[in-house]
């Protein structure tokens, strides 16, 4: 059976997303040397990407520890809202809270999971008493003690 990516998108594509999910910092000249094609073929091609919405957007990743954020943690969360303004008031002021690097809505026992840079213990403190004040219930806090895999990259040459 056929990926919907490879229904979409052709090879070509598909290869330029695999090499800047790797390496988003490559020139258009060193793309196209990797792909057979011109420079501008390239660029014309990553600006329809763009516009199609199969590129969010293209950072850096920063190295967490060196900027002093040594905890990392996973904190599952559950809430007595049900009223959708409430849920929606909720999800807006996790979206705003930059210790929150990820907010999954989730199934299970808990409503949401979410992945939280913090520098120390008392900065921990401060956002869980902050979950708190938005209405959550129950708060399960999981410290990451060590990185064993990293990725942002999507699975999308593969078969």
């Amino acid at each position: 059976m056929e990926s919907i990516v490879s229904k979409v998108l052709d090879p070509t594509d598909v290869q330029i997303l695999d090499i800047l999910q790797k390496q988003a910092d490559l020139s258009n000249t060193e793309i196209a040397k990797r792909v057979n094609l011109s420079p501008p073929a390239v660029h014309s091609r990553i600006k329809r990407l763009e516009s199609e919405g199969y590129i969010n957007w293209q950072v850096a990743i920063l190295n967490q520890e060196k900027l002093g954020f040594d905890l990392l943690c996973f904190i599952f969360i559950s809430t007595n809202l049900h009223q959708a303004e409430e849920l929606n008031m909720l999800e807006s002021a996790l979206e705003k809270m930059p210790e929150v690097l990820e907010c999954q809505c989730i199934t299970g026992e808990y409503d949401y999971l979410l992945k939280v840079a913090n520098r120390n213990r008392s900065e921990l403190q401060t956002f869980i008493r902050k979950l708190n004040e938005l209405g959550v219930t129950k708060i399960q806090t999981n410290l990451a003690l060590r990185e064993v895999k990293y990725s942002t990259v999507l699975p999308i040459g593969e078969r």
